[in-house]
């Protein structure tokens, strides 16, 4: 039997090998979970630094996009720097963004602010400037159209069940509603219409905006709800239900921005003032159909208002990246998320997994933990990280750190504890000391199982990391989105299938590195 372990006293000629590669995997997770809140910091502070750029939000839909794109235009006209943070994700999460300092600008909705963000407040239309002046934010004069809500169905449904207005509804209980996920949540969506209307409905569903006009083109839904400025109105010559009851608030579209700015960039806030009543409700479906029907870039659709509309001289032609600089640009930023979240989380979680086999008290906890952590919601858990954090890559590739914990660990864990019990009787017959026989005999047994769990981890990361896009850290998430706003499958597949290449890839890396790994190992 011991003849057996000779390639283990073998490796031990190399442990000062061993160590290094310890020490240096030990200072990339140091460096990684330092660097992290010192990033985020740097992108709050940097919408607080004077010679920084003036960093512009939006959300994630396709007007406030070319909104955004607008102010940035705007910015760089007047001779500013200024960055685009586009498609950021909803109104509550670019309104705390602003607070942070992430952003210092973004497009909003008079409607939003009075009913949705500020409802701790006694806050009305006329009042609401001052009400945004105790949390140290200014908004400029309404850009002129109002986007408010509405409920859209097919017209010859419509037609055929003699539904014109909301209060007809009533008379059709069985009809499927599919409402946006924030029109769900929102104090002036759908409790407070069901409960304005008495609408009986039972079957209502929440799903993504651009989703639910999918839904109803199938005939998966029959009511969906609208944004009066939605290019889809026109282009698909939906039928709008009359608000009968004056239900829905105005929404006046309006940029707020950082009291702060005025002081440190002056220039900024009267950089905005052109777009000051200059879109009409008509103008601006017509833009958001060139975008969202017609396949045209966002930028390339503001720079074309500025400049035919407003009759701007100074803003120069928007150019797009081509797909393959896109598809690279995206890989990098996806890669990096996924290395060094996964580098770190393979090197906190072998000691993890150590430490659960070895101590079966302290190891449940530790299991349990980690399990609980790993129940968490992938999007829920890349929230709770931006306020820390901030927005960007940091949060990102924390929340992926985290969520790559548990295979690894539980592998490490189910490998250690099934070694053969003999075998290790054997190691100990050989006179190794505890840390010896976990470096020569139980690491190497347990090996297959290891890398199982990081394979997984690998996986579920390339997955996962196609949401941080949603907090600005890009990847593949960003052409997924994009698409599925645009409906464009074309833009999906540039996010879906790299990430697929990716992924293989990646499989075929880490059984290089076993089968590299397992030529030492005891039995080969």
């Amino acid at each position: 039997m011991a003849a057996r372990y000779t390639s283990f006293l073998s490796l031990s000629r190399r442990p000062r090998v061993c160590r290094l590669r310890a020490i240096a995997l030990g200072h990339l997770l140091l460096l990684l979970l330092l660097i992290a809140p010192q990033t985020g910091a740097a992108q709050t502070g940097a919408a607080q630094d004077d010679s920084g750029p003036v960093t512009v939000g939006s959300k994630q839909f396709t007007e406030n996009v070319i909104l955004g794109h607008m102010a940035t235009l705007l910015l760089e006209d007047a001779g500013l720097t200024a960055q685009h943070r586009a498609e950021l994700g909803g109104s509550r999460f670019l309104w705390e963004a602003l607070q942070r300092g992430d952003i210092d600008l973004y497009p909003e909705y008079t409607g939003t602010l009075t009913e949705e963000i500020l409802t701790d407040d006694e806050v009305t239309p006329e009042t609401l400037p001052d009400v945004l002046a105790t949390y140290n934010v200014q908004m400029t004069a309404p850009l002129g159209f109002n986007n408010t809500y509405a409920l859209g169905m097919r017209p010859a449904q419509a037609e055929r069940l003699g539904i014109e207005t909301i209060s007809d509804l009533r008379d059709h209980p069985s009809l499927r509603l599919a409402f946006s996920n924030e029109f769900m949540e929102r104090g002036d969506g759908w409790p407070a219409l069901q409960q304005a209307y008495r609408l009986p409905h039972q079957e209502v569903r929440g799903v993504d905006h651009d989703i639910s006009y999918q839904g109803l083109r199938s005939g998966a839904a029959d009511v969906i709800d609208l944004y009066s400025t939605d290019a889809e109105i026109d282009a698909y010559d939906l039928q709008v239900l009359e608000d009968d009851r004056d239900f829905f608030t105005e929404y006046r579209a309006v940029f707020v921005y950082r009291a702060d700015l005025s002081s440190r960039v002056p220039e900024a806030p009267t950089a905005l003032e052109p777009l000051e009543g200059a879109i009409s409700e008509r103008r601006m479906m017509t833009l958001n159909r060139r975008s969202k029907i017609d396949g045209a870039h966002e930028a390339q659709v503001a720079a074309s208002f500025l400049t035919e509309d407003l009759e701007l001289t100074g803003i120069a032609p928007v150019g797009t990246a081509g797909r393959a600089t896109r598809v690279w640009q995206r890989t990098v930023e996806h890669g990096l998320l996924v290395f060094l979240s996964l580098l770190a989380a393979v090197g906190a979680a072998l000691p993890l997994g150590v430490l659960a086999a070895k101590r079966r008290a302290l190891g449940s906890g530790v299991l349990l933990l980690i399990g609980l952590t790993y129940t968490t919601p992938s999007l829920a858990l890349l929230a709770l990280m931006v306020p820390p954090l901030g927005l960007g890559f940091a949060p990102a590739a924390v929340a992926l750190f985290i969520y790559s914990l548990l295979p690894i660990v539980w592998n490490t864990y189910t490998g250690l504890r099934d070694i053969p019990e003999p075998l290790l009787e054997s190691a100990e017959a050989l006179g190794l000391s505890a840390a010896a026989k976990l470096r020569l005999v139980e690491l190497p047994l347990a090996l297959p199982s290891i890398m199982a769990g990081v394979k997984v981890a690998a996986v579920i990361n390339i997955g996962t990391a196609t949401l941080g896009a949603l907090i600005g850290a890009g990847g593949y998430g960003q052409p997924i989105l994009t698409g599925i706003r645009r409906a464009d499958i074309s833009l999906i597949l540039e996010g879906t299938v790299p990430a697929a290449v990716m992924t293989v890839a990646a499989l075929l890396l880490l059984e290089g590195i076993e089968r590299l790994m397992t030529r030492h190992r005891p039995g080969m």
